[in-house]
């Protein structure tokens, strides 16, 4: 039910049209009087009406100041001027407040139930609308942490799909023209159970990547990738345009700053490395190599080292900085390893998570009309990468999948024996019985009545 609001000082105008509308447009307003304009405002700001009809000549204050403030506090209320006076002067002044349109009284009943019907169609389109832009902004910020995921995942693999980071960059509105990885390395918080572990994990990551954005303040892009092990990797990057010093300097200072609110924050003392500024994927990932390295240097806890500060070390500092690493080479590359296989494993889980709710849709849709592009659509992603993510999760191509959905859906009616072939073609979403005809020879081997003739026979 919609709220309507009539402002006028006469009260018989009020219940003049209180009385059409109930008579014209039953249960569709709950209706609201005020006498005065000192009232509406006041009425508006208690009922934030959808409509409000407001007379022009009212005593204290007058309509049009009425309305000019409660369209500064309620921006979305429709708004129409009621008034005796046919005076050009003020129909220009009330468009300009937003005014929905111009009544001269004594209106017409049929003029006041068409001019409402409009405004009530308006509002309920309205509605679809920031439904559809809410239900698409749920989607595109469910999609943010798994194209997160799925980007530090591109960095890390060998070789990179300059595809896949080329729209995952899109999807997260950064640029990949250079950038560096930064590695954190964390102490096991042990002896603790699986769950206890899981949990301070969780709470080290969410931390780490809260703090992180918002240090960062979008001065540069960035992409935090999970927890894997006891490590995480952060990727600074950006347009080639950024000065690589100002690039390094906020490289520097993130790490600083990271192991000064983890120690605060968490109670714990972390490791940063952080790899040389490189350009493009390749480079980037070479960077995030550098960084795996610079952060299992130290083994004492707190430090922040680059992998830029360790190459300057005398010619006898890096002998043994060699040696003392040949040992932790071994454990540096299962580092690295067992890191790409958890993001996998974690891209695999949000993946299905986002496939599930495709899958869903297109079993409650099976007899519509429904493509591809509608599914992407309902789950935020670009066409070609939805079917390219449909065919790797479940082994067919989206048209082959709905196929046979269809085609399983038909046997099953058929076999039930309750309804005429083409009213089981119309249930499983074909138009054409001749075309379903076709598509079901060519899954089973057989037309629909040969199929239907030899359950008849068995």
């Amino acid at each position: 039910m919609y709220r309507l609001l009539i402002a006028d000082d006469e009260a018989l105008e009020r219940e003049g049209i209180e009385w059409i509308v109930s008579r014209m447009m039953p249960n569709t307003f709950e209706v609201i009087h005020a006498e005065n304009g000192r009232t509406a405002i006041q009425k508006a700001d208690e009922h934030r009406p959808h409509i409000i009809l407001m007379d022009i000549r009212m005593p204290g204050i007058q309509g049009l100041e009425a309305l000019r403030e409660i369209k500064a506090r309620h921006p979305q209320t429709k708004m129409v001027l009621v008034t005796a006076y046919e005076q050009f002067e003020y129909a220009r002044e009330a468009l300009s407040l937003g005014v929905k349109d111009y009544l001269v009284k004594p209106a017409k009943r049929d003029q006041i139930v068409e001019l409402l019907q409009r405004l009530v169609a308006e509002i309920e389109q309205e509605g679809r609308k920031r439904e559809g832009e809410l239900a698409m902004r749920d989607n595109y910020f469910q999609l943010l942490p798994l194209a997160e995921t799925e980007m530090a995942l591109v960095i890390m693999s060998d070789p990179v799909n300059e595809t896949d980071a080329g729209y995952l960059a899109e999807i997260l509105e950064i640029s990949t023209d250079q950038g560096c990885g930064l590695v954190l390395a964390l102490p096991e918080l042990g002896p603790i159970s699986d769950q206890e572990a899981g949990t301070n994990k969780k709470k080290i990551y969410e931390t780490v990547k809260t703090f992180t954005k918002g240090y960062l303040k979008n001065r540069v892009g960035c992409v935090v990738s999970s927890m894997v092990h006891w490590h995480m990797a952060i990727f600074l990057v950006d347009r080639a345009q950024l000065n690589t010093e100002v690039l390094r300097e906020e490289a520097a200072s993130l790490g600083e700053k990271l192991i000064e609110h983890l120690r605060q924050i968490r109670g714990i003392d972390v490791n940063v490395g952080i790899g040389s500024i490189r350009y493009e994927m390749e480079g980037i990932r070479t960077s995030y190599f550098e960084a795996v390295f610079a952060a299992t240097y130290d083994k004492k806890w707190g430090n922040l080292r680059s992998f830029e500060e360790l190459k300057e070390l005398p010619t006898e500092g890096q002998r043994s900085l060699v040696e003392s690493r040949t040992a932790d080479n071994l454990s540096e590359r299962t580092y690295v390893e067992l890191a790409i296989r958890r993001i996998r494993e974690e891209r695999e889980h949000q993946t299905w998570t986002v496939l599930d709710r495709a899958l869903t849709y297109i079993h409650e849709k099976l007899q519509e009309d429904i493509s591809l592009e509608d599914v992407a659509e309902l789950v935020h992603l670009n066409p070609h990468y939805f079917s390219k993510v449909f065919k790797q999760q479940t082994g067919e191509t989206f048209i082959d999948y709905v196929t046979r959905l269809r085609i399983e859906r038909a046997k099953e009616l058929i076999s039930e024996g309750q309804l005429s072939l083409k009213e089981v073609c119309y249930l499983v979403g074909y138009k054409d019985p001749n075309y379903f005809s076709r598509v079901f020879k060519k899954v089973t081997g057989v037309t629909p009545t040969e199929y239907r003739t030899g359950l008849k026979e068995e």
